[in-house]
C-alpha cells in the first residue's frame, strides 16, 4: 500500500519556476504530516536499534527475504505499471510480513529501505519524499506489529523491543498462525489507516477518508497476509524452502498487475474517475435504459472556472491537486447509482439516472456550492474554485448521449457567458419558476472569493 506518486516528468515542467520544488507545491498539512512520521520512524528505529543484539542468523534471514523481494521487483521491471489516483496496491507485503514475525523489531525499518530504493531506481522513478513517507509508514507499521507480536510471547515490553529468540517457535501451532495472520492484518490497517489520511490531506477536502477498500482491495489484502504467513512458515523450517514460493508470488503480482491495467484502462490516471470514452460507454447503456423504461434522466458537465490561471499561478502539481480535489468533492455528493468521469481537461460530466429537471438542477446547484466551499492550501494561503454547470434533461433537450452531451455543452457556454459560477439549462430557467435559483434566495451562499474570482 502506497499514497500515489506521480512520475519525475510530471512535475519537473516549469510553472512560474516553482513545479521544480515539487515538495514546497504540497498542502501545508501534508508536509508536517509527512515530517512527523518519518521523525517518528528515526526515533523509534533508534531506540530500537539501541536494544538489539544483531546476529548472523537474523542477518541471514533479513538477506534472503531482501533478495526475496528484490526478485519479485525485477521481474516486474519490464511489465507496465499502472498509476492511479490516491491509493496503490502491491504484494510487497509479503516479504515485509515474515521480517516483522521472525526479526526483532528493528528490522521492519530496514526492510523497505533496499526494496523501495530498487523499486525507485529499476521500477518506477516516482518523486523522493513520498517514496520516504511510503518507507517511514511500512517501517513504523511493521514496528508496531512486531513489538506487539515479540512483547506477547517475551512477556515484557523490553523483551518485545528487542526481539524474543523463541517467537519463531509459535509459528508452528495453529493458535500461532492466527496470532501471526492477525498481527499482519493490523499492519495492513494501520499502514493503510496512514497512507489514507495522506492521501486525504493532499486533496485538500473537507471531506472524508478516502475510500480504503472494495472486494477488489480487499481480496488482495487477503491474499498478501496469507502468502506472508506461508513465507514466514517456510523461512523458520529452512531458508532453502523460500525458492519455492516465489513463482507463486510472482504470478499472483502479475495478476494483480492484470487488474490494474484492466482498471487503468477505465480510469482517469490523475482522479480516479472513469474516463471519457469508458463514462460515453456506460452512460449510453444506462441512457437506453432509462428510454426503455420511460424514465427521466440528465447529463451535467462541470467546468472548473479560471483553472488555466490555477495553473499559471501555482504550478501543475497544485492544478492537479484542484482537480483530485474536485474530483473527491463531487464524488462525495453523488448517489451510488451515478455516474461520474472526467471528460477532459478541468471538466467533469455526471450522469443522473432517474432525475427529472426539479431534481437535476438541485444536485447540480449542491455540487456547485460544495465545490466553491471547498479550500486546498498553497503556501499557507487558502485558494478556493468554482465551477460552471451545464445541465441537460433526456426527453426534453435531447434523446441520446450525443443529443444530451450537445445540449449540456450549449447550456456551460451560457453558464460561462453569463459570469461563470452557476447552472444553466440550454434554453435558460425553465419557465414558470419550478426551479429555485440559489442565487436569487437569501439562503444562498456568497459566490466564493477565490482564484476563479481573480
Amino acid at each position: 500500500m502506497s499514497i500515489s506518486e506521480r512520475s519525475a516528468a510530471s512535475v519537473d515542467r516549469p510553472a512560474g519556476g516553482r513545479a521544480r520544488w515539487p515538495f514546497l507545491q504540497e498542502p501545508p498539512g501534508l508536509i508536517v504530516y509527512m515530517s512527523l512520521l518519518v521523525l517518528a520512524a528515526l526515533f523509534l528505529f533508534g531506540v530500537a536499534f539501541a536494544l538489539t543484539t544483531f546476529s548472523p542468523v537474523d542477518l541471514a534471514v533479513f538477506a534472503t527475504l531482501v533478495a526475496g523481494a528484490a526478485i519479485s521487483v525485477e521481474a516486474n521491471r519490464r511489465l507496465a505499471t499502472p498509476q492511479h489516483a490516491g491509493l496503490n496496491r502491491d504484494l510487497l507485503g509479503a516479504w515485509w510480513f515474515p521480517v516483522v514475525l521472525l526479526l526483532p523489531p528493528v528490522y521492519s525499518f530496514l526492510i523497505p529501505v533496499p526494496v523501495y530504493l530498487l523499486v525507485q531506481r529499476r521500477l518506477r522513478q516516482t518523486l523522493v519524499y513520498r517514496r520516504v513517507f511510503n518507507t517511514a509508514s511500512v517501517g513504523v507499521s511493521g514496528f508496531v506489529v512486531s513489538v506487539a507480536w515479540h512483547w506477547m510471547i517475551a512477556g515484557d515490553f523490553m523483551g518485545g523491543l528487542r526481539g524474543d529468540a523463541g517467537v519463531t517457535e509459535q509459528l508452528t501451532s495453529v493458535p500461532g498462525v492466527l496470532f501471526a495472520l492477525a498481527g499482519c492484518a493490523v499492519f495492513t490497517v494501520l499502514n493503510t489507516l496512514i497512507v489514507a489520511l495522506a492521501a486525504r490531506i493532499s486533496t485538500g477536502t473537507k471531506s472524508g477518508l478516502l475510500p480504503l477498500w472494495d472486494r477488489e482491495a480487499l481480496m488482495v489484502d487477503t491474499v498478501e497476509l496469507c502468502v506472508g504467513v506461508i513465507v514466514a512458515a517456510l523461512a523458520h523450517i529452512s531458508l532453502f524452502l523460500l525458492p519455492i514460493v516465489v513463482p507463486p508470488i510472482l504470478l499472483l503480482q502479475r495478476s494483480l498487475l492484470y487488474q490494474q491495467l484492466q482498471t487503468a484502462a477505465r480510469t482517469d490516471p490523475k482522479t480516479g474517475l472513469l474516463n471519457a470514452p469508458t463514462w460515453e460507454q456506460e452512460a449510453s447503456i444506462e441512457i437506453a435504459r432509462s428510454r426503455a423504461a420511460r424514465n427521466r434522466s440528465a447529463v451535467l458537465i462541470i467546468d472548473i472556472d479560471h483553472f488555466k490561471r490555477v495553473n499559471d499561478t501555482h504550478g501543475h502539481l497544485f492544478g492537479d491537486q484542484v482537480l483530485m480535489g474536485v474530483a473527491t468533492t463531487i464524488s462525495h455528493q453523488l448517489r451510488q447509482s451515478d455516474l461520474l468521469g472526467r471528460f477532459g481537461g478541468e471538466e467533469f460530466v455526471v450522469l443522473l439516472p432517474g432525475a427529472d429537471v426539479n431534481e437535476a438542477w438541485h444536485a447540480a446547484e449542491r455540487l456547485r456550492v460544495e465545490v466553491g466551499c471547498m479550500e486546498i492550501a498553497v503556501e499557507k494561503v487558502q485558494v478556493t474554485v468554482t465551477v460552471s454547470v451545464g445541465l441537460a434533461v433526456a426527453g426534453e433537450h435531447g434523446n441520446d448521449l450525443v443529443e444530451l452531451l450537445t445540449a449540456a455543452d450549449l447550456a456551460l457556454y451560457r453558464a460561462k457567458e453569463t459570469g461563470r459560477n452557476r447552472v444553466c439549462l440550454p434554453g435558460g430557467r425553465p419557465e414558470g419558476g419550478t426551479v429555485p435559483d440559489p442565487r436569487e434566495t437569501t439562503a444562498a451562499p456568497e459566490r466564493p472569493q477565490g482564484i476563479a474570482d481573480a
